[in-house]
């Protein structure tokens, strides 16, 4: 999914971790297109990332039966229609809960993505991606996309790389189940490239059960909660709402409530670097994001070029950048 807004601010992030934390971080609505909602986790107001985690979106649950003034980006069309559009120094992780969603790239990728598999993307130094709801597509929506941010030994060097896995390794616990979407889980491990210390996962716990979930001291973690809700320490985040952990533990509780829960389990190895985000493009500095706004402006002046090419099989144009702010990006801490 791209960031669609108008006039996208810029995130530099810097790696603090405080050790053991509990703390809710409440969405911000991002209206995408005209009328379409999602919730944005990350960034925060009060914290910019969750190991190499730097951007989380969950959408939905959406009715694509329902009458709809416009998509997230296209007008008269129904679900998610976000045309191509430019990354850089990042990977993009679609894991949907309800739903189907067409993918096309430059690197010339044609999947789907469905409920329980996983779609990565690798940028590299520049790839171009579209995602579309589909005319036959179920008729509900819901999911979420995120993106890691890639170290700089490998953001630009890295080749331009899509990945999907449909069966990806499960955990089961009392009570509760898991599966590994990418990185480490109590000693299990997924097939997805990752290129820092991650974890991410999608796990359930039955009506009233407890998780005692294994953690890595050393990563700081954090959940997203996608139905139901569920108790840890003191507090109680609900649908849509993500409580940060912190680092430190080896071990947490997880209290299911009693229509049970559904998160996701975000975390890592805390990211050191610093790095500027700013639309769909990560770097390491103002004068960094600005070239690439500008090699994708020619992209679409020259359909293609050999950062950013296009996308074959989408029919129809490509999502232009939004005017840069007229200030210097400069640094902002990781957290408030």
């Amino acid at each position: 999914m791209s960031d669609l807004e108008k006039d996208p601010a810029e995130v530099i992030g810097t790696g603090d971790c405080e050790g053991p934390v509990l703390e809710v971080l409440e969405a911000r609505e991002v209206v995408l297109g005209r009328s379409t909602t999602v919730r944005r986790l990350l960034p925060n107001k009060n914290r910019r990332m969750v190991g190499a985690w730097c951007f989380v979106d969950h959408y939905g649950p959406d009715d694509l039966t329902q009458e709809r003034v416009d998509s997230y980006d296209v007008p008269g069309e129904r679900g998610m229609q976000v045309p191509p559009h430019p990354h850089t120094s990042l990977q993009t992780v679609s894991w949907l809960f309800e739903g189907e969603i067409e993918h096309r790239d430059s690197v010339g990728s044609h999947a789907f993505v469905r409920p329980g598999e996983l779609n990565i993307m690798t940028a590299g130094n520049g790839i171009a991606h579209s995602e579309v709801s589909t005319p036959d597509a179920p008729p509900m929506l819901h999911g979420a996309q995120l993106w890691v941010a890639l170290p700089d030994r490998v953001r630009t060097t890295t080749p331009p790389a899509f990945n999907a896995y449909a069966d990806l390794p499960r955990l089961e616990f009392d009570g509760a189940h898991a599966t590994v979407m990418v990185g480490t889980v109590a000693g299990v491990t997924s097939p997805a490239p990752a290129y820092t210390p991650l974890v991410g996962a999608d796990v359930t716990i039955e009506p009233g059960r407890t998780l005692a979930l294994p953690l890595t001291p050393e990563h700081e973690y954090a959940v997203l909660v996608v139905d139901g809700s569920l108790s840890v320490g003191e507090l109680t985040p609900g649908f849509g709402e993500m409580a940060y952990l912190g680092s430190g533990r080896d071990a947490i509780e997880l209290v299911a409530a009693d229509n049970g829960v559904r998160f996701l389990l975000l975390g890592g190895e805390p990211f050191e670097e610093e790095l500027v985000m700013w639309w769909n493009f990560i770097g390491r500095s103002h004068e960094e994001v600005v070239a690439a706004r500008d090699a994708w402006q020619a992209a679409i002046d020259a359909g293609g070029n050999d950062r950013f090419g296009m996308v074959p099989g989408y029919d129809g144009a490509p999502l232009p950048a939004p005017p840069l702010p007229g200030t210097t990006l400069k640094p902002r801490p990781r957290a408030r």
